[in-house]
């Protein structure tokens, strides 16, 4: 009883910080000045703020000890889906940048520093 209690209250607590990551990326996404900066914020809302409340929905379908014992078969699901999320997420948004640099697609502004153009050159 006090362990399922526990979960609940950790899988509430991650929700809630996954929630404030996604108010955190959706400010990144109207703040920040450029394509490759925005899926930055992307990437955050993909890891804080899709991940952790996963994990915490996770948590809190095994301390509803009402489900029975399908709340392991539940709780599996989520955290596989987690994973998939944790190695995907990221990927996918590299390859994005990537083409979007290649095809010159995006504008580069404010740009700094492009380490990516000298090697390309052969500088």
């Amino acid at each position: 009883m006090i362990s399922s209690l526990i979960l609940i209250i950790i899988g509430g607590a991650l929700v809630v910080i996954g929630s404030f990551c996604s108010l955190v990326a959706a400010i990144g996404i109207l703040r920040l000045p450029n394509f490759f900066t925005r899926i930055h914020a992307l990437t955050i809302n993909i890891i804080g703020g899709t991940f952790t409340p996963l994990i915490g929905c996770g948590f809190i379908t095994l301390g509803l000890e009402t489900l029975g014992s399908e709340r392991l078969f539940i709780a599996g699901g989520i955290f596989f889906t987690a994973i998939l999320i944790v190695i995907l997420g990221p990927a996918g948004s590299h390859a994005l940048t990537r083409a979007a640099y290649r095809s010159k697609a995006v504008s580069f502004e404010p740009k700094f520093i492009n380490q990516l153009e000298k090697e390309q050159r052969g500088d």
